[in-house]
């Protein structure tokens, strides 16, 4: 008498097993608590007018945490995205205003010299083969001196000259720095934006070959790299991803204010990271989503301004989110654990 053997791939797959596989599902359950927290702590987190606070506070973070996403699932950092955003800002603002130019102008060279440092980080790792740890605080240190020894020379100060006089920056603030009103109530326009970028990233990731390729250079580049990906583009290209959030938020920075400090955007890099961390990337690359960078956001959002809400001391935001990032790696690591266990 034979045994009948069942193709493994007509074996129905429950929903709690799909859930465990899901690498957000740590974040979305973190970010389900901390709201519930503050929903009691805060009388006033509950209003319309502070979700859309939180939201734009969730979106300024979060628009550079889904390519951060990307770059950790394909196994590499970038410790000059934080600086990079204010590098972006400044060369839009400088250039326009120099160049007696439509701000347009500005904003259009601004794109092909952030991506052109996108470009140059993923070259010189590609190249030299040396650590993305040791590349990009190279370009983090080059970045911050010359944020500030450039605006010093043209500006004679360390802030940039007001733009918000010149041709084109109304229908600039538009696009980058505007509001919209849902309910009586204004939404930043960075929110669409924020959730445009987790839209399309998570569709490359889960529906492309590119998405695949991201997982394959972050599981193994070598492996991957026998079997036909393109290793090196993939790199660059993922670099020049973060490069393109960087330029969103340097344009939502400048036409928000018309002006930058050029000294802004220091320490964010670890925040962008952390975001993605509790998110469920591995720092060893190979493993995430970028809808948890979202919900990574989102986390951060809720608690700096649900520490405002419920009128307690700032200082202790910086240990919150320390405190989250432990319990959130923790929990991602728990239900790792999980998945695997029920397979």
């Amino acid at each position: 008498m034979s045994t009948a053997t069942v193709d493994e791939r007509l074996l129905r797959t429950s929903v709690w097993k799909k859930l465990l596989s899901r690498p957000e599902l740590g974040a979305v359950m973190g970010a389900v608590a901390v709201f519930v927290f503050f929903s009691f702590a805060a009388d006033s987190f509950l209003r319309m007018s502070s979700l859309s606070t939180v939201l734009y506070a969730a979106s300024t973070l979060g628009i550079m945490a889904v390519p951060v996403a990307l770059l950790m699932i394909g196994g590499e950092f970038d410790l000059s995205a934080g600086v990079l955003v204010t590098s972006s800002a400044l060369a839009s603002s400088m250039f326009s205003y120099q160049m007696t130019a439509n701000v347009w102008v500005g904003v259009f060279v601004s794109l092909l010299v952030t991506l052109g440092i996108g470009i140059f980080n993923g070259f010189m790792l590609t190249r030299t083969q040396l650590p993305s740890f040791i590349v990009t605080l190279g370009t983090f240190l080059m970045l911050t001196g010359l944020n500030l020894g450039l605006t010093k020379l043209i500006s004679g100060t360390v802030q940039t000259k007001s733009i918000a006089d010149m041709e084109g920056f109304s229908s600039a603030q538009t696009v980058f720095a505007s509001e919209i009103s849902i309910g009586g109530v204004n939404f930043k326009i960075t929110i669409l934006w924020w959730l445009a970028l987790v839209a399309l990233a998570t569709w490359i990731l889960l529906r492309t070959r590119w998405g695949n390729w991201i997982f394959a250079v972050g599981g193994n580049g070598d492996a991957a790299r026998a079997v036909g990906v393109p290793v090196t583009k993939t790199r660059i290209g993922l670099y020049m991803a973060v490069a393109f959030g960087a330029w969103i938020s340097g344009q939502h920075l400048l036409f928000s204010f018309a002006r930058v400090q050029s000294g802004e955007g220091v320490g964010n890099e670890l925040i962008y990271i952390v975001a993605a961390v509790i998110g469920g990337c591995l720092i060893t690359g190979g493993y995430g989503s970028a809808i948890g960078s979202a919900f990574g956001a989102l986390i951060f959002g809720m608690v700096s301004k649900g520490i405002v809400f419920a009128e307690w001391n700032a200082d202790w935001y910086k240990f919150f989110l320390g405190a989250m990032l432990l319990l959130a790696t923790l929990l991602n690591h728990w239900v790792r654990k999980r998945a695997e266990a029920t397979k």
